[in-house]
């Protein structure tokens, strides 16, 4: 049916902005705007790919994509947390670096600067077409999903569980919320942004896979997109909430996917390109209206003119 293949497409165009958005969220916790999650994905990508055409394992590929992005965010907190570079700064030297150290490699090891397509590659394990056919609607449009897509979508209760269930996540928001009285608590809170920092690579780590080995196989230079920008954007849509997160990642997928089918009638191709990052503007728009209404000062209001008090015994003459 067309409506369980859109709600297929839904599902796998947002898995790596919702991962992407998670990511971002975890930083947030901890007083960090990781705007580097666009350089982790590209870096991971890469790696999947890279490693899955040299072993011929997909499990190793994904592996080593998730310690190469792990890296990266363990290479960005050094950068802050030890030279006290500036988060923002420091995060757009890490999407400079994993750009052009992905093209320098194509170029360096395969000669070949516009792309790494190899000819045979390891799937990822999918969902088996009928083992999900006794859920209706949403069981045959998780058939066929990788197993990435699956743990995109469970890293939304996990996160949420991480965050307010668990001592560690209390200290990581505690870093993030006051670090002067996390501090005065005894609580690392070098320690607790590293920690956050490297949650956010193993998520970006998940996405950049999901992008290069799911369906496609190959890697191409800047093949990520945007969607780690989009994931951030989802975040602060958001308030930084596990929950509101993912919804609003699903949110700019239901976009992405939508430009997709709108690609079959005569709608001018840029127009269906730019439908996520409208979408995206657009919630930044509206996040930061409603914090501008949230923040607004009480209106105060102007004093009537002084009555003199009625005199009851006046009154029933």
């Amino acid at each position: 049916m067309a409506y369980i293949s859109f709600l297929a497409s839904v599902l796998e165009q947002s898995s790596p902005i919702v991962l992407a958005a998670l990511a971002a969220m975890i930083t947030l916790r901890a007083n960090i705007l990781n705007v580097a999650v666009e350089g982790m994905m590209l870096v991971a990508a890469f790696t999947a790919i890279a490693v899955g055409n040299a072993s011929g394992s997909a499990a190793f590929a994904l592996l080593c994509a998730l310690v190469a992005s792990i890296l990266m965010s363990q290479l960005l907190a050094l950068m802050t947390l030890r030279f006290s570079a500036d988060f923002i700064v420091a995060g757009l030297g890490i999407n400079l670096l994993g750009a052009g150290g992905s093209l320098f490699a194509l170029e360096w090891f395969y000669r070949s600067p516009g792309g790494l397509r190899p000819v045979t590659f390891p799937d990822l394990w999918h969902i088996p077409a009928g083992a999900l056919s006794y859920v209706p609607v949403l069981g045959p449009a998780l058939e066929g999903q990788s197993i990435v897509v699956i743990l995109a979508f469970l890293s939304v209760p996990a996160c949420f569980v991480f965050l307010y269930k668990t001592p560690i996540g209390s200290y990581l928001r505690a870093s993030g919320e006051d670090e002067h009285a996390a501090r005065s608590a005894g609580i690392d809170v070098a320690r607790m942004k590293a920690l956050a920092l490297a949650i956010s690579g193993l998520l970006a780590g998940l996405a950049g896979a999901q992008i290069s080995m799911d369906k496609l196989h190959f890697f191409l230079p800047e093949m990520t997109s945007g969607r780690g920008f989009i994931g951030l954007a989802a975040t602060l849509f958001s308030g930084g909430l596990p929950w509101t997160t993912a919804a609003a990642a699903v949110l700019f997928g239901f976009f992405g996917a939508l430009g997709d089918r709108l690609q079959a009638l005569a709608i001018p191709s840029q127009f269906v390109l730019m439908l996520p990052y409208l979408a995206a503007i657009l919630g930044l728009t509206f996040a930061r209206w409603r914090l501008h209404v949230r923040n607004r000062p009480a209106r105060i209001l102007k004093p009537g003119p002084m009555r003199e008090p009625s005199d009851p015994q006046r009154s029933n003459l």
